[in-house]
């Protein structure tokens, strides 16, 4: 198979205009653990654009366990739908350890090859190996993959049958929140002093 990341007769801006339509599918807690490792806050916002990269994107999903008693997770989810997502969620199951976990590798295999001839490219946002199979039956259907996950959270078998692998620690900073500044306080009528102020981790 031709790799078009390391051929120099493609620059990296025609890899991206041969891309076609894109769909997106993210592995929900995939990613929340990604974040955690590397200590970030996502924002959903830049993830879709650049993921999206300027090309035409046919729908991005975003799949996820829920809690229904957490209001801040529903809170979330209804934002993600209002802002450019296709939310598909799973009741979490509690396990005999206490942990709380929905497996959702089924309803993203199911999306992708049922949507096949929609897309030109799949950009999957997971690390999991349990999901090799559906991109390596989608490739052969005619689908341009993109794999985009932490590495050391990644299966090498999604990595060999991607036809483009991005590590999250790449582009870390083009899809955080920015980052909680030090809170500059505007006091009313001198309820602060400067020095005061200085002292809380202004320079």
């Amino acid at each position: 198979m031709l790799n078009l990341e390391n051929d120099s007769v493609f620059t990296p801006e025609q890899v991206l205009e041969n891309r076609g339509r894109v769909a997106i599918f993210i592995d929900g807690s995939n990613l929340f653990y990604a974040a955690l490792q590397l200590g970030i806050e996502i924002d959903y916002t830049k993830l879709l654009v650049r993921l999206t990269a300027g090309s035409r994107l046919l729908r991005s999903f975003f799949y996820t366990g829920v809690d229904r008693s957490n209001e801040k997770q529903q809170g979330f989810l209804l934002w993600m739908r209002r802002n450019g997502y296709r939310v598909i969620s799973k009741d979490l199951v509690q396990l005999p350890d206490g942990s709380k976990k929905a497996n959702l590798d089924v309803e993203i295999a199911v999306d992708m090859m049922s949507l096949v001839g929609a897309y030109d490219t799949a950009i999957l946002v997971s690390g999991d190996g349990d999901l090799a199979y559906a991109v390596d039956a989608v490739s052969y259907r005619g689908v341009r993959v993109e794999v985009v996950s932490l590495r050391s959270m990644t299966s090498d078998n999604l990595i060999n049958v991607a036809d483009r692998y991005i590590d999250l620690e790449m582009i870390k900073e083009e899809i955080q929140k920015a980052p909680r500044q030090n809170y500059t306080y505007r006091p009313l009528s001198g309820v602060v002093s400067p020095t005061e102020h200085a002292g809380a981790g202004e320079v």
